[in-house]
């Protein structure tokens, strides 16, 4: 390769690289699988203190009596982007976060902002219907989110469930390890 012809596929190059940095960012980080900064895999020190900056005092946990490794947390959160007091429930194994899920009553234009937060970062779907409770459901690499309404004449009731297969998975083979045991 000659000189001009290194200098000139150099100049190419890097006319790429500069197009592909001035592109559109890159979609964010999908397998997380968060709402409001909570997801599931998440140790309970991340989600208290991120109910702490949601205006709850902290989480409230207690041991599950079944199975000691698992802690049942619970907090009213009262922040202006997530609506009205909304009820948090986690269900951790080892202090890692199986489960997350956010309730409350909703007004029709709060449903929408959740629903578009949902959809903005992971993509429409089409909501499965069943009665008068309709769901959208999200997966990625074991972990799921699901957003569920209910409309009962006037009252909407939304929850966002925040589901970390892994977590589960883990918490059941040790289970059936200390059953067989």
């Amino acid at each position: 390769m000659t000189p001009a012809t290194r200098s000139l596929a150099l100049l190419f190059a890097l006319i790429a690289v500069t197009e592909l940095a001035s592109a559109s960012p890159l979609p964010p980080d999908t397998a997380a699988l968060e709402f409001h900064g909570f997801r599931a895999g998440a140790r309970l020190e991340q989600l208290d203190s991120l109910v702490r900056s949601l205006g709850a005092a902290r989480l409230r946990c207690d041991r599950a009596k079944a199975d000691r490794h698992v802690t049942e947390c619970r907090a009213v959160l009262t922040d202006a982007n997530l609506g009205d007091a909304v009820d948090l429930w986690v269900s951790a194994m080892d202090s890692t976060a199986g489960v997350i899920t956010l309730s409350s009553g909703v007004s029709a234009d709060q449903l929408d902002r959740w629903r578009r937060i949902i959809e903005r970062r992971y993509g429409r779907v089409d909501p499965l219907v069943q009665g008068s409770q309709r769901m959208m459901q999200w997966v990625r690499q074991g972990r799921m989110l699901r957003l569920t309404w209910r409309i009962d004449g006037n009252e909407r009731t939304a929850s966002v469930s925040l589901v970390d297969g892994r977590v589960l998975d883990a918490w059941g083979r040790a289970r059936n390890r200390a059953q067989r045991s």
